[in-house]
Order: structure tokens, then C-alpha cells, then sequence
């Protein structure tokens, strides 16, 4: 269900594996529940959630105060995260930027609106790893529910995998949902900190396309991100 990475007085860092719930479903433990009992932490404060089918890094405060802080950080974007992912259809566009409002859509799913009332803000690059295969480096400047697997669905690129937005694990021969947590950094006090791990479950993120692929992508803060306007800004954008 996870491993520790990194587990100091203020917070934990877990990898969390694909397919686990972050809250109780069907009368079993969710991943929340199951790290505060087997850790034997006293206290423990969900910061941020994760898709089920999504693996990867996740933080859990540890005090009422460091659990403040860091949702402030959250809210403020103030976190740098990024995601992997991949998907086995063409892109219309290889890099850029993803915008737009999401509304509910049909069986539990988002869409992507064309209006920036109070948008979804994703950034990625892309490139070819292998014949039909394409993977994504993501920068998600917001949290929205399923806000990466909509941005890729939108370009015509749904993530390898993902049932709920059209490349079903049965039709793509996929063992899992390619949606993963890579990396992720935010500031404590006058202490920074950062994590990344590679993916560790999945036949796509385990074949030499892959690690030949991701060596360019081992620190993705350093990558070319265009500057984004500052969000009061984007906020007065029609």
C-alpha cells in the first residue's frame, strides 16, 4: 500500500502505490487510516490527496501547526510538484500549457471548460519513448480533482490506463493507471525540502524505453518552464 520515505517530527513523506485509497472504501481502510495505525503516529493530518490510481508522493502533517502551514503553502502554490505519465496517443500539441475552468462531467468524470473563471493551470513537456508511446513531464499549478488526467485528455492524449477518461486498462493491454507523483518541494519554516521517486510498479515505467527516456527529466525544477503571469493576473484574464 506505501513506503516511508521520509519520516522526521513535523511530517512523513510516503510513496503510495497505485490502486490504494486514500480514504476508507468498502468498509476497509483507506491509506490515511492504515499509515496513522501501522506507524503508531499520535497525530496525523491528511495535506493533499492522490487519485486512487495514481502512485507516488504524498506528505501527512504531523501537528495541527505543520498541517497549517503546509495547506496554506498548498493553497498559495506555493508547492512545486510534478508528474509523469504516459500516454499511448498523439498529442495535438507536444508542450504548453493547459488552462481552463472543469466542471463535472458523466460518470464521476471532469471536463475541461474554455472559460478561466477560476481555472485548472497545467504545464508538461512531451516526447516520443518508443513506437506509440509518449511520455509527459507535468507542472500542475493548482489542485483540481483529476486535473492532470483531464489536461491530457483534452490535448487527445488520455493517460495509458485510464478507464474513467478513455484508455482502459483492457483495450491498452495496461497494468495500471500511468499517473505518477514524481516529485515534489516546499519550504518549512526556514528549511527546504525535496523528494522525488521514480516509479516503481508498472510494465511501461520499468522497460529500458522508460529509463533511457527519463535521464533528461531527473530534476524536472530545472527544466525550461515558461513564467507564468502572477496569479492576480490570471485571475483578470477573460
Amino acid at each position: 500500500m506505501y513506503d516511508i520515505v521520509e519520516n522526521n517530527p513535523d511530517f512523513v513523506v510516503i510513496y503510495k502505490k497505485p490502486g490504494t485509497s486514500f480514504h476508507r472504501e468498502s468498509g476497509e481502510p483507506g491509506l490515511f487510516e492504515t499509515v496513522k495505525q501501522q506507524e503508531g503516529f499520535p497525530g496525523l493530518f491528511p495535506v493533499h490527496r492522490l487519485d486512487k490510481v495514481t502512485s507516488g508522493l504524498l506528505v501527512m502533517a504531523k501537528t495541527p501547526e505543520v498541517n497549517q502551514q503546509l495547506t496554506d503553502a498548498f493553497s498559495q502554490r506555493q508547492v512545486q510538484k510534478y508528474y509523469l505519465a504516459i500516454s499511448t496517443k498523439k498529442p495535438n500539441k507536444k508542450q504548453g500549457l493547459i488552462k481552463g475552468d472543469m466542471a463535472p462531467a458523466r460518470r464521476g468524470a471532469w471536463k475541461l471548460l474554455t472559460t478561466h473563471h477560476n481555472p485548472a493551470i497545467t504545464q508538461f513537456f512531451s516526447k516520443s519513448i518508443s513506437a506509440g508511446r509518449r511520455l509527459f513531464i507535468v507542472k500542475p499549478h493548482t489542485g483540481k480533482t483529476h486535473q492532470i488526467r483531464v489536461a491530457l485528455k483534452s490535448i487527445a492524449a488520455p493517460i495509458a490506463g485510464d478507464s474513467l477518461y478513455g484508455e482502459s486498462i483492457q483495450s491498452g493491454a495496461c497494468d495500471r493507471c500511468y499517473l505518477h507523483a514524481y516529485s515534489l518541494a516546499f519550504s518549512l519554516g526556514d528549511t527546504q525540502y525535496r523528494f522525488t521517486e521514480l516509479p516503481r510498479e508498472g510494465e511501461l515505467f520499468s522497460d529500458d524505453f522508460f529509463a533511457t527516456a527519463i535521464q533528461e527529466w531527473r530534476e524536472p525544477w530545472l527544466l525550461p518552464w515558461p513564467q507564468l503571469l502572477p496569479r492576480a493576473q490570471q485571475a483578470g484574464e477573460s
